[in-house]
């Protein structure tokens, strides 16, 4: 045994080495991020400000419904008034500033404010409700043109604020995804409230679908349990509706995982002098809308968020297809540097039963890619599912009509299929200087007077759609990649007609069978829906 021991201290040896090694190499990468963090923009009021009077989820015993909420968030903007606006500079270097009065972007300038919730009525009594839940950053604004098409379509629709968003990016430093699900679970107690059984729809854009997806799980565990089947689980949860219907807009499903290291960049920044290491975006907040700065407190709580509705799921799929799931529309481009793509078809429409769900799936443009500037060719996925014949969902694929010309076609196959079944003819083709689609795109028209194609006639406001700069790289103080991300959906038309053909129709067959949802078997689909309970993240 003796010759061993000289190669036993030599792997010890060489396993202390490649530890300190790693160790040396993982602080390394850390000392240049942060030194590389502290030498961008500095941090901003907006981006320090504490507001005292915003939503979470230890309030949710004390404001109970949507006017306690409203006139929480009253008094929210009231405080960031006092606290941001009224000591911002004004004058024309802030005329692209947010929170400058006055400036072009200045929400308040604005009518309505869309940062904030909003309920929209139809001419007459209401036929269903909608809640509309944006994503994380961003307000009520992106999902504002959908809302107003349901409401004329006889809809009433809760455009609901999600708690740290619409004021100060601030927000995103301490906001939690629980005390957004919190506020989900107020704007549809409110619709259920009002309209007294109606059919509730939702609609979640981005980190909105995971929301939804999230209550949507919650209300299926709950409306099937009694109170003594709740006590025995150890639910708490009220009876919650049920939606008829879901409409997930590029949905958070899935995102990258480098999201997982966000923990340490958030136990980072708690030490002193490194507030920066708390932003993994800080650029001029010019968007009235949207924040351009993003903390990693906001990409870990989407982290959580994904984690804990995927693991849901998946567990509920383990004994096949999930029964009763919500009629559920996913609309996404195939190319997102947000999510996942793929994360909608694995994580969700992949493991429920066929004929009720559907996904709308936008194309690269074909035609761009025999451009030698492309990287890469991104749109193998749509190709894979046109021929993938073990889908369990009907799949809608927009794209070009044939490889050579900018015309549209949409590609409609049916659940279990290996091809098209019919092909509709578009009306709107690809814009010459469009490549794809993106994340930010889909909720917004053409006309959108923010980020449209086109700036409004005689405005005076900030336009962000549309922008051609052209000069020397280095002197704009926003990045190339954000000037180069389409922020309008050119095919929106065609988008909003799907929404409300699949809202009504859920709409419709619900009213026609108002039970058509519940289970058969209660006890069964109890028992496996209590096993899928929240897991802790």
């Amino acid at each position: 045994m003796k010759p061993l021991r000289p190669l036993t201290r030599l792997l010890k040896r060489l396993s202390q080495w490649a530890l300190i090694a790693t160790l040396g190499f993982i602080t390394g990468v850390v000392v240049i991020y942060v030194l590389w963090v502290r030498g961008g923009p500095p941090v901003e009021l907006w981006h320090t400000v504490e507001l005292e009077q915003e939503f979470n989820a230890d309030r949710a015993e004390e404001i109970t419904t949507f006017a306690d909420y409203q006139a929480l968030e009253a008094r929210l903007f009231e405080e960031l008034e006092e606290k941001v606006y009224a000591v911002t500079p004004t004058g024309p270097d802030q005329m692209l500033n947010r929170f400058s009065s006055g400036s072009a972007s200045d929400p308040r300038d604005r009518q309505p404010n869309w940062n904030l919730s909003f309920e929209l009525m139809p001419a007459a009594q209401p036929i269903g409700g909608v809640l509309l839940l944006h994503g994380m950053s961003d307000s009520p604004y992106s999902l504002r043109a959908i809302g107003l098409a349901l409401a004329e379509q006889g809809y009433q629709v809760l455009g609901l604020r999600m708690p740290g968003h619409g004021t100060a990016p601030a927000g995103l430093l301490s906001v939690t995804w629980e005390d957004m699900a919190a506020a989900t679970r107020l704007g549809m107690a409110h619709l259920a409230e009002q309209l007294g059984g109606k059919p509730l729809h939702m609609i979640g854009y981005s980190t909105g679908a995971a929301l939804a997806l999230d209550y949507t799980l919650d209300a299926m565990v709950a409306v099937n349990a009694g109170p003594e089947k709740r006590a025995a689980t150890g639910s708490s949860k009220a009876a919650l509706q049920v939606p008829t219907s879901l409409v997930l807009v590029s949905p958070a499903i899935g995102i990258t995982p480098a999201a997982a290291v966000t923990p340490w960049l958030v136990r980072l920044s708690a030490l002193p002098g490194l507030e920066q290491v708390a932003w993994t975006t800080l650029l001029p907040e010019f968007d009235p809308f949207n924040y351009n700065a993003f903390t990693a407190n906001a990409s870990l709580q989407v982290h959580r968020m994904t984690g804990s509705t995927t693991a849901r799921l998946r567990q509920l799929a383990r004994q096949g297809p999930i029964t009763n799931f919500p009629a559920t529309l996913v609309l996404l481009s195939v190319v997102d540097a947000t999510v996942s793509p793929t994360a909608a078809i694995d994580n969700l429409l992949g493991l429920l039963t066929e004929s009720r769900h559907a996904l709308l799936l936008y194309d690269i443009n074909r035609v761009a890619v025999t451009s030698p500037l492309l990287v890469t060719e991104r749109a193998a996925l749509s190709q894979q599912l046109l021929a993938d014949d073990s889908l369990p969902f009907e799949l809608t694929l927009i794209t070009n009509a044939h490889p050579k010309t900018r015309a549209l076609v949409a590609l409609h196959k049916p659940p279990f299929r290996a091809e098209p079944t019919t092909r509709e003819t578009l009306d709107e083709p690809w814009p010459q200087d469009a490549l794809s689609l993106s994340h930010v795109d889909l909720p917004f028209p053409i006309d959108d007077p923010l980020y449209g194609r086109y700036p409004p006639e005689q405005s005076s406001e900030v336009f962000l759609g549309q922008l051609a700069v052209r000069g020397e790289r280095g002197v704009l103080k926003v990045p190339a990649q954000w000037l180069l991300r389409l922020r309008h959906n050119p095919f929106y038309d065609y988008q909003e007609q799907r929404v409300l053909n699949w809202i009504d129709e859920a709409n419709a067959q619900r009213a026609r069978a108002p039970n058509m949802a519940m289970p058969e078997d209660e006890d069964w689909l109890f028992g496996r829906f209590s096993r899928a309970m929240r897991p802790n993240t």
